[in-house]
């Protein structure tokens, strides 16, 4: 059993889901910092400065300047800016991992065409062969 699982850690796959795994949560902190330091201030200047992550309603008494005042002092919110804002992280890091799907895809085409031309053979294509076959079959 041992052996099996040592095995099943040595394949390609999981060492190659391990590293996506860790650039991942690399990637993460790169993108939550483009949302909260560059994206969300200028969404903010377009709404009039509204600041999405700090929207909340106070679902118990008193009043509360800031969600994370609301939070501190154990009053039960309903922070729909925080999902909102995550919800913008989510469609970013989306797309972004769009683009490089698609790069990776493209690069991947073009050294598989590289390779097929590379391994092709020297000799008539299809088409010649049916032009050969066409004027046999004319005589």
């Amino acid at each position: 059993m041992i052996k099996e699982f040592r095995d099943f850690i040595a394949r390609g796959n999981v060492m190659d889901m391990a590293v996506g795994i860790i650039i991942g949560a690399a990637f993460t902190a790169i993108v939550t910092s483009l949302v909260a330091d560059l994206i969300n201030p200028i969404i903010g200047v377009v709404t009039g400065g509204i600041d999405f992550s700090n929207l909340f309603v106070n679902l118990g008494e008193g009043e509360f300047a800031s969600l994370s005042a609301a939070r501190d002092a154990g009053a039960p919110v309903f922070a729909y800016g925080a999902f909102i804002t995550a919800v913008i992280n989510f469609l970013i890091i989306a797309f972004v991992v769009f683009l490089l799907v698609k790069a990776v895809n493209k690069v991947k085409d073009a050294a598989t065409k590289k390779e097929e031309a590379a391994a092709a053979p020297a000799g008539p294509s299809e088409l010649d062969v049916l032009m050969e076959i066409r004027d046999a079959l004319r005589k």
